[in-house]
């Protein structure tokens, strides 16, 4: 492996480490000390659901469970909508699957504001972390050693 990225990776697992470690926020409201850019997890029932990054987590943790966000700031929370209502596929076209017409399903949204509801109630950890490389090297390897369901890396 080369020097530079072997570098990058010998700081993964300490920092993985001070994740799981944090006293989780369960309350809906991250306590002052929590901020600045780095990785974080959203876990229910002892069951590691979904991490992701963030320049300012303090805005980040808002748009994903703030009520009234829109689909675009909660993937999370669209992900368990879909999930519930078993619209398990959105399209970019423009029909009843696509985004923003989801958006407009009664059915779909009631799911999506559950889903924002359900999101503050899970447990929210996060680690510090200011170099974006690592900070994205450091979100894809808690997402595999957890095995988050939530989380895919495929492009759209």
């Amino acid at each position: 492996m080369h020097e530079k990225f072997l570098a990058y990776t010998e700081a993964l697992h300490p920092k993985f480490e001070a994740l799981i470690r944090m006293e989780p926020v369960t309350t809906g409201m991250l306590p002052p000390e929590v901020k600045g850019s780095g990785v974080y997890m959203f876990s229910e029932n002892n069951s590691h659901l979904y991490v992701g990054r963030t320049r300012k987590v303090r805005s980040r943790y808002g748009q994903h469970t703030r009520t009234g966000t829109g689909h675009n700031n909660a993937p999370f929370a669209f992900k368990l909508a879909r999930e519930t209502t078993g619209i398990l596929k959105s399209t970019y076209k423009n029909d009843e699957t696509s985004r923003p017409n989801l958006m407009l399903n009664p059915e779909f949204l009631t799911a999506f504001n559950n889903a924002l509801v359900r999101m503050r109630a899970m447990e929210f950890k996060f680690v510090e972390e200011a170099d974006p490389t690592r900070q994205c090297l450091l979100e894809i390897y808690a997402s595999v050693v957890c095995g988050s369901p939530y989380n895919d890396f495929n492009t759209h």
